[in-house]
């Protein structure tokens, strides 16, 4: 499917103003956010006072209801911050499932607090036994009276020692796989929930990934979102919606770290002559450049879909596509950068190294790109025309 985009002169505003904030006051802070490994609430207040958290949200709810303007956004603040794009991307996790599974007072009681910053959310699915096989999860949900009980345990879910409320996937019906999983609203303050240690990660380091612990917590019938069973849906619209916005955050990253190669190549002098002058070093740039723009391309389309109302079967591989051309090129861009800073690549003093490991993060997340890969395969599987047969 091919479509047709255009960046709207209040998209293109929107973009280059995030650029300046960007620039002005989101990189001065990026470094010290990695190395102390802290949640910057600071950042958090500056992208809430810009009323940012509000781009993708439908119209009603103060929005662009647009994609493609939440890919804008995270594209300029990951350019230069990883984790500072990453708390606009935590705050929109929910907004597909709630959008698709939500029933009106859930969306009432739920979406104008992201909006506005008063709420924080998480989306809890993997599991140490399950992470890309979702329908493998083995926290159950008890049905009881007036709720369910939920036991069990998550793991690497992002933003949880600040969020309100999680998105939590648990077995209805043990029996069944995919059709067995329900979603479930979870207050952070529900008696026999409990939120665990921090994990020390790599990369993304400013926004903390914990585990969750499930002992019989009780959650009332009106926090199930959507039908019993129907939770694998609603999560995989969510996650389908969502992945252009992870592809934003791959093509981001790539042009901040090609940024950064460029100018160190144009100062740095070798043999007489800048780095620049090379032949093989304006060939890795000019791979470099051509694969950024690209994913670019791919990211954008795809979000304009989402913004057309493309979602299920019809959405999924393009999404999975975005996400896994778009993240791949953010690592060997990355990579690139490293080799041509050379030494001073892998020292900590340098930025280029915090890309290097933030790229690696982005190949894994939401979906391991392998698993994007899958849903590419079957995809043309299932849809390619046999082309016709002549004899030689």
């Amino acid at each position: 499917m091919t479509v047709q985009f255009e960046l709207t002169a209040e998209q293109i505003l929107l973009r280059d103003t995030i650029r300046a904030i960007a620039r002005d006051k989101v990189a001065p802070r990026a470094a010290a956010i990695d190395a102390e490994a802290a949640y910057p609430q600071d950042m958090f207040d500056l992208l809430r006072d810009q009323g940012l958290f509000a781009l993708p949200f439908p119209e009603e709810h103060g929005g662009t209801d647009s994609i493609l303007a939440a890919c804008l956004a995270v594209e300029e603040l990951n350019r230069v911050c990883y984790n500072t794009a990453y708390l606009l991307i935590v705050q929109w996790s929910t907004l597909g499932a709630i959008l698709h599974g939500g029933d009106a007072a859930q969306k009432a009681r739920l979406l104008p607090g992201l909006v506005s910053g008063d709420l924080r959310a998480s989306i809890s699915v993997t599991e140490p036994g399950a992470g890309s096989d979702v329908a493998g999860i083995t926290t159950r949900a008890d049905r009881v009276d007036g709720g369910y009980r939920l036991t069990g345990a998550k793991i690497y879910c992002t933003n949880a020692t600040v969020a309100d409320f999680f998105i939590v996937a648990a077995k209805t019906d043990t029996s069944q796989r995919h059709g067995g999983i329900s979603a479930f609203l979870v207050d952070r303050d529900t008696p026999g929930f409990e939120i665990g240690r921090e994990e020390d990660k790599l990369g993304a380091r400013g926004v903390p990934s914990c585990e969750l612990r499930f002992d019989s917590a009780f959650v009332a019938t009106e926090n199930r979102l959507g039908e019993e069973g129907s939770g694998f849906r609603t999560i995989m619209e969510a996650f389908n919606k969502a992945r252009p916005i992870m592809g934003a955050r791959g093509v981001g990253l790539a042009q901040g770290a090609l940024d950064l190669a460029v100018d160190y190549v144009r100062e740095r002098q070798a043999f007489g002559q800048p780095v620049a002058d090379f032949q093989g070093v304006r060939w890795m740039l000019a791979d470099m450049g051509m694969g950024i723009q690209a994913a670019r391309q791919m990211v954008y389309a795809c979000a304009a879909m989402v913004d057309r109302g493309a979602s299920g079967r019809e959405l999924a591989p393009h999404a999975a596509m975005a996400k896994c051309f778009a993240t791949d090129v953010a690592m060997r861009v990355a990579t690139d950068a490293v080799q041509l800073w050379g030494s001073q690549g892998i020292s900590r003093d340098n930025p280029v190294e915090r890309y290097f490991r933030d790229a690696k993060v982005l190949q894994v997340i939401e979906g391991t790109n392998q698993i994007q890969r899958n849903i590419i395969g079957r995809h043309l599987i299932e849809t390619t025309e046999t082309p016709p047969r002549t004899n030689a």
